[in-house]
């Protein structure tokens, strides 16, 4: 079975762009820095810009300070508050079940290689673990898509949130752009999808026929069959 892991060397390298690319992701979940706000008033908000990520609003200032932090005051976003936007909902979800998701798909890709390297797996068998790993990471990677480009969306329309006032956030912004968390999130399923695809193109080796034959045929020698007789060897044993 070794030659199976001659023809896996792609998938390996799959496996490492899958591992960053859920790395990316789970980065992208942490980030606070989905949606930067730029305020004008800076009375509250000292450096006038607030971030907003699917967990927590933040922004830096003088006056209020979160416990824990040195000078930013954070409230906590919950899913199930009425001001809470669907695409925060989306994200809080959604993320977290792709990470989920592509935890399993790297599993599989690794239980895939193991077996394919280690020859403790059949052809068809092999085809089927890569292609089980390819489809969990593009599905975990659709999934943290769909709220990356929902608040994407939001940004580049200029959408607002209903903040309830312990959170000190203006009604709207003067202006907001993208932040780091959405850009680090799509590179990271795009890494996935990459990886997805390299599962799946995996096709298992086919011998060549030459080959086959030659190791199916029988030796040939000169009393075996097929072969000819040495008329000037038979006339030399007469003499």
């Amino acid at each position: 079975m070794t030659h199976l892991a001659r023809t896996a060397h792609a998938q390996l390298s799959a496996l490492w762009l899958s591992c960053i690319g859920w790395t990316l992701t789970a980065m992208a979940l942490g980030f606070i820095q989905w949606r930067v706000w730029v305020v004008s008033d800076k009375e509250v908000i000292s450096s006038g810009l607030a971030w907003v990520g699917i967990w927590r609003a933040c922004f830096d200032s003088h006056d209020l300070v979160t416990p824990g932090f040195l000078v930013m005051h954070c409230q906590y976003i919950s899913l199930t508050e009425a001001f809470t936007p669907p695409e925060i909902v989306a994200g809080q979800v959604l993320m977290l079940l792709s990470l989920l998701v592509g935890l399993f798909g790297n599993a599989g890709g690794v239980y895939a290689l193991r077996n394919t390297y280690f020859g403790m797996q059949k052809r068809s068998a092999a085809r089927l673990a890569f292609f089980t790993a390819g489809a969990l990471c593009m599905l975990a990677a659709v999934m943290s898509l769909v709220p990356l480009m929902w608040n994407l969306n939001s940004v580049i329309t200029n959408q607002t949130i209903k903040f309830p006032p312990e959170f000190k956030m203006p009604p709207a912004p003067d202006s907001q752009h993208v932040g780091g968390g959405i850009g680090v999130g799509i590179v990271g399923a795009v890494l996935m999808i990459v990886s997805g695809i390299i599962f799946c193109t995996y096709r298992s080796p086919v011998r060549s026929l030459r080959r086959q034959v030659h190791l199916d045929s029988p030796v040939q020698s000169g009393t075996g069959s097929g072969g000819r007789d040495n008329a000037a060897f038979e006339s030399h044993e007469h003499l």
